[in-house]
């Protein structure tokens, strides 16, 4: 399992917030390349960008990702956020992104999901923000009514790069993780997890590795200090 550090935009600064509100902001860092820089430094290669703006239709950060993309050669980036069209599909791997992340658009319409795998076979990850079992919408805003197995059931025939499965009741909260859903999830669906909300602790880590996540996104525990990147890196990087 790999872990990958989050880069979660909000005019143009790099930001963490508590379960996705906005009014809980609890990390700031100005350039966003300063973040990407100290997590190279300790050895990370895959990053997860969100451009948070986009996300709730409050604008883009589509300048700062472009730098985080080609900053440097041989890094893997998922990048999401406000991903509602086949052209915006289109655009952000045309920026240099490695996976683009479709969410809201993703559940809310599954033809146009499919004909965006089909485009982009490999290449698309689908978002599911899941709060208890729910997956919810729209920047976490707005409820889908349709549990999670509902969802992975959909998702399981097309040609996707992975699943980032991120429990909206963890996140920000660094209170550990939802390791029953992950343990569902990753049993569920033959694509690859990437699990998000709530990691903690090394444990946390390993304990999603050990019920089959590929990949865990980290944010405030890393930003925080709260775990030590040079460990982080040491065995998941």
């Amino acid at each position: 399992m790999i872990a990958i550090p989050a880069i979660d935009l909000r005019e143009g600064a790099c930001v963490q917030l508590v379960g996705g509100s906005y009014a809980d902001e609890r990390v700031r860092v100005k350039d966003p390349m300063d973040a990407l820089k100290r997590w190279r430094s300790f050895g990370f290669k895959t990053f997860h960008v969100v451009d948070l703006d986009a996300a709730l239709g409050k604008g883009s950060n589509e300048g700062p990702i472009g730098k985080l993309l080609t900053h440097e050669p041989g890094l893997t980036f998922s990048v999401g956020g406000g991903v509602r069209s086949m052209a915006k599909a289109e655009a952000v791997l045309a920026l240099g992104a490695s996976y683009v992340v479709v969410g809201t658009k993703a559940i809310e319409d599954p033809a146009w999901l499919r004909e965006v795998a089909e485009r982009f076979p490999g290449r698309v990850v689908v978002a599911a923000d899941v709060k208890g079992r729910e997956v919810v919408t729209r920047g976490w805003t707005s409820g889908s009514a349709l549990d999670i197995s509902d969802v992975l059931a959909t998702l399981e025939p097309l040609s996707l790069g992975g699943l980032l499965v991120t429990a909206v009741h963890k996140e920000g909260q660094m209170e550990g993780v939802d390791l029953p859903l992950m343990e569902e999830v990753a049993r569920a669906s033959r694509h690859p997890l990437f699990a998000s909300g709530g990691v903690t602790t090394m444990e946390d880590l390993r304990a999603l590795g050990r019920v089959g996540a590929f990949g865990a996104v980290i944010g405030m525990a890393l930003y925080t200090g709260k775990l030590e990147a040079t460990e982080v890196a040491r065995e998941f990087a």
